[in-house]
């Protein structure tokens, strides 16, 4: 896979400091240098840092990769010796521009310079042909780089872009821009409401505005007549600095989504040219969370303008484009965070460092970025964590499936009717106080068997219709949608996530996307087995009857209450509408006695989630703080053992998970939720500047001492702290006080068998006479019909986890 590479803002010092020997000496002797040069032709030596050049003059982008330039302008910087600066020249394709950069008075030269063509260009620095006395002191050409330049538009490297696309630049209360004149695209209406064209990019052009916090704790327009409102609020910088609390706030479009920039600014400053005098020089990079499959330019999330973090002196940037609830591709959400870093190192300079924060999917944003594409982020604070989304799939998918057997399949069995127990199969926690609202109407449409639960498990409270959600072509719409034309295209939408990721997957013969959903051998229920929980009769015929998932080629349109429209009362005149499972999708048994079939993913999509980065590998050289508040009993989708699943992944990459520290909170039901986001941000900045400080001693080596494995109360206060408070959990040691203190719950695949890191699409699979020859299912001891149902339900054998995943490329990585 493509790993677009951005320099390391956090090391430019280090860089700076490693390269001032170049060009030093008096005004006479860089000449002399330059005489000994060779003409520089090509990219030229590379000295660490992205630098080009020969002799006393380096050239770099600072603001991108080379490779990895958009919207025709790159922030460089040039090292040269004093006596050389004013005669420097910037050409771009051979061509003389008018552009200068601006000097320090010492070595260093910097600024932004533009003109760059798509595709292929050649940026060189070259000496003007004569001094002040006419003399002529060549070579013409010091520094040269190849610069690949791509539209500001995008696409960089995700290939093709997702039609129809749906512009929500109504946000900021704008249409956006004509670019097409004919259908299909975005309507775009004139004044008097009458169609002027069509937008299929979704560009507007970039403004600023600014805004001051008042006493209500909202944001407000600062007056453009420089008045000062009654409720302005004023902020203390951790300088000691007391100033109004005013924020700059850039907003455009780039890759086609909303971006926003916001940091403190002074008030009547020019907005063409940015008072930096507030900023402390750090950038958080905020990613939002949520799932969505796409289709839609998104909307900039309110965090964007976090005044906790703001008042800090922090700036902000984020995208509607690394927001999963616009969509869940996370190869553009990496192109999009790479080309909107850039134009903020362009507009503002090389932070100081970057720090990505976000929960949910904004974490694993942070964690495919950084395996993805190095140099966006230095540092990242996951929150509510998990590995990665295309893993999650695996399991999640298994609810409904589980959920209906117990609901329907499985009604007379009054096991199921208390929340706890179905945590036999579906692994995640369960909890008979969180009322299902299905439970209400179940009795008035006759479902009310001994297996009915009035509570829930964590598939029913947060995962309900995500399966739909993911594989149900006909189950999705996307906001604006009906001021798209022509609204044919919108209705021939395949909303799947496997539609979403097409140019990743892939598409079979027929034209579908290619889905990785897959339970071949899957023995659902096996470790509850194992320890008596259930019995054998019930992990057999679980397992007979379970089935699996339709190909969405054959999928129909959802019931209630996934889809909207459809009311209670209607559900009660026609029980056929109610299907919270989406059973109706689902291969269920054609015949008592033949088993319900399962479903074989696609082997080519498996693979290609893994060469694409969508699988997260463990590889995250980042510091990184993985931190979340624990919210089992109100099953909350963020499950906590994904924190580890993490871990577990990093230590079978990397061989260490020395930089990657854990941190919960508790919480309760009902009760004011803490958060350590805010400590993590401070204590990451400490570490930032030990390794400023201390850079041999690389990233694990620099942590403070607050940066450590630790659980927090309610109220946020530490409870314990230390290396030994997780263990037990990925090792076999005794267990840590924090590990005591909150219990992990798991999935419906470690219930069957599968490690706790998960990731597994296609298990090894072993035969039912190995499997009882190695212990798979001791103590039971299955007689001869159980065999023989074993061999019935698992023709092609049952899933062998103590081997990798069969779609896993060998060269991924981990350490089996």
């Amino acid at each position: 896979m493509t790993r677009p590479y951005l320099a390391r803002p956090a090391l430019a010092a280090l860089l700076v400091s490693l390269l001032a020997a170049c060009g030093g000496g008096s005004g006479s002797e860089p000449i002399a240098a330059l005489r000994e040069s060779p003409q520089h032709g090509g990219d030229g030596d590379r000295d660490g840092g992205g630098w080009h050049g020969h002799g006393a003059v380096s050239l770099r982008v600072l603001s991108s990769a080379p490779q990895w330039v958009s919207g025709g302008d790159a922030r460089i910087e040039v090292r040269a010796p004093r006596s050389l600066h004013e005669r420097l020249e910037i050409w771009i394709n051979g061509a003389k521009t008018a552009q200068a950069l601006a000097s320090d008075g010492k070595q260093r030269l910097e600024g932004v310079v533009s003109g760059f063509a798509d595709g292929a260009n050649r940026l060189e620095v070259r000496l003007s042909d004569a001094d002040d006395r006419g003399r002529w002191h060549g070579p013409r050409v010091l520094a040269s780089l190849r610069i690949n330049n791509y539209p500001i538009t995008g696409p960089m490297l995700s290939g093709p872009q997702q039609h129809p696309f749906v512009c929500t630049t109504n946000q900021f209360g704008l249409q956006p821009k004509v670019d097409a004149a004919t259908e299909p695209g975005y309507v775009v209406r004139d004044a008097a409401g009458a169609i002027a064209g069509y937008s299929r990019n979704c560009s507007i052009d970039t403004f600023v505005s600014y805004l001051y916090r008042a006493a209500n704790n909202s944001w407000k327009p600062l007056p453009a007549d420089g008045s000062t409102p009654a409720d302005m609020t004023q902020v203390t910088l951790p300088d000691g600095r007391t100033v109004d609390f005013v924020v700059r706030r850039e907003v455009g479009t780039i890759n086609r989504f909303l971006y926003s920039f916001a940091m403190l600014a002074p008030r009547g400053e020019n907005p063409a040219a940015a008072d930096l005098s507030l900023w402390n020089g750090r950038l958080e990079y905020y990613f939002q969370g949520g799932v969505a499959i796409g289709h839609s330019q998104g909307s900039v999330h309110s965090r964007s303008l976090d005044p906790d973090v703001l008042r800090q002196g922090y700036a902000i940037a984020h995208s509607s484009g690394n927001n999963t609830g616009t969509h869940y591709n996370l190869q553009v959400a990496g192109e999009t965070a790479m080309m909107t870093k850039e134009r903020f190192v362009e507009r503002y300079g090389v932070p100081l460092y970057t720090v990505g924060l976000g929960g949910s999917g904004g974490a694993i944003q942070q964690y495919i970025l950084a395996q993805n594409n190095p140099g966006v982020l230095d540092a990242a604070l996951p929150v509510q964590s998990y590995p990665d989304m295309v893993t999650q799939t695996i399991h999640v998918g298994d609810c409904e499936l589980l959920e209906h057997y117990m609901d329907v399949t499985d009604r007379d069995n009054p096991r199921w009717s208390q929340a706890k127990a179905r945590s036999l199969l579906v692994g995640f926690n369960g909890e008979q106080a969180v009322v299902d609202p299905m439970s209400q109407i179940k009795p008035l449409i006759g479902l009310a068997g001994p297996s009915m639960s009035t509570g829930s498990t964590e598939c029913v409270r947060s995962w309900r219709g995500l399966s739909a959600l993911a594989m149900n072509p006909l189950y999705g719409q996307a906001p604006n949608q009906q001021n798209y034309a022509p609204q044919s295209a919108i209705a021939a939408i395949r909303w799947t996530h496997y539609d979403d990721l097409i140019n990743i997957y892939g598409t079979d013969a027929d034209g579908w996307a290619r889905p990785t959903w897959d339970n071949v051998g899957v023995q659902y229920g096996l470790e509850s087995l194992k320890k008596g929980a259930i019995t054998p009769q019930e992990f057999l015929d679980v397992n007979f009857k379970v089935g699996g998932w339709k190909h969405p080629r054959e999928m129909v349109q959802e019931g209630f209450p996934l889809l909207p429209g459809i009311t209670p009362a209607m559900v009660i005149g026609n029980p056929a509408l109610f299907d919270p499972w989406s059973s109706r999708n689902m291969n269920l048994q054609s015949a008592p006695d033949r088993p319900a079939p399962r479903t074989q993913g696609d082997p080519i999509a498996m693979r290609a989630a893994y060469t694409s980065g969508m699988v997260f590998s463990g590889d995250i050289p980042l510091p990184t703080i993985d931190h979340r508040q624990y919210l089992e009993r109100e099953l909350d989708m963020h499950n906590v053992h994904q924190s580890f699943a993490v871990r577990k992944r990093v230590l079978q990459r990397m061989g260490t998970s020395e930089h990657l520290v854990i941190w919960f909170t508790d919480t309760m039901p009902g009760l004011p939720k803490a958060s350590q986001s805010l400590e993590a941000l401070a204590v990451m900045d400490e570490w930032m500047a030990n390794i400023r400080a201390n850079p041999r001693k690389g990233v694990a080596g620099n942590r403070p001492a607050r940066v450590v494995d630790s659980c927090f109360d309610v109220n946020g206060k530490l409870m314990f702290a230390g290396p030994d408070v997780w263990d037990g959990i990925i090792d076999n040691k005794p267990k840590g006080a924090c590990t005591r203190a909150f219990p992990l719950f798991g999935t419906s695949r470690t219930v069957a068998g599968a490690p706790l890191e998960g990731g597994i699409y296609r298990c090894a699979l072993k035969s039912v006479q190995r499997a009882l020859r190695d212990g798979t299912y001791a103590p039971w001891l299955p007689d001869a019909a159980a065999v023989a149902k074993l061999e019935q339900i698992f023709p092609q054998g049952v899933c062998d986890y103590s081997r990798p995943d069969q779609a896993r490329p060998r060269h991924f990585g981990w350490r089996d």
